[in-house]
């Protein structure tokens, strides 16, 4: 690792994700929709958004547009992204490529994603 420069200091945050999909899995097993997400990196006003989704078996996020390049990172259980198309089953360590058309991701056991968009 490179020197750090004199008097210059940048803060790098650390996020533990294993402690992430336990609390939301827990909320998300709790919650009405069946589902608990929590925004990691980014937000409305940057081009790169994480998010971790908890989504409870046999429910799911609803058909919708993309909003940029997307990626879905399996963290726990077994989903299906489905298009009008075709459909992508993914499990624990999986990494799916969200397509640029209409889809819904649902939970075939109980989840946990780390969704990555990076908005044009």
């Amino acid at each position: 690792m490179p020197p750090r420069a004199p008097g210059r200091h940048v803060a790098v945050n650390r996020t533990s994700l294993t402690e992430l999909r336990v609390e939301h899995l827990g909320l998300a097993r709790n919650a009405s929709s069946g589902r608990s997400a929590h925004t990691i990196a980014g937000g409305h006003d940057r081009s790169l958004r994480q998010t971790l989704i908890a989504i409870v078996a046999g429910r799911r996020l609803d058909e919708h547009e993309s909003n940029g390049e997307a990626t879905v990172h399996v963290l726990e259980g077994r989903v299906q992204l489905v298009t009008a198309e075709s459909a992508c089953d993914g499990s624990a360590g999986d990494l799916i490529e969200v397509p640029d058309t209409r889809h819904a991701l649902e939970a075939v056991e109980d989840s946990v994603v780390l969704l990555t968009v990076a908005v044009h």
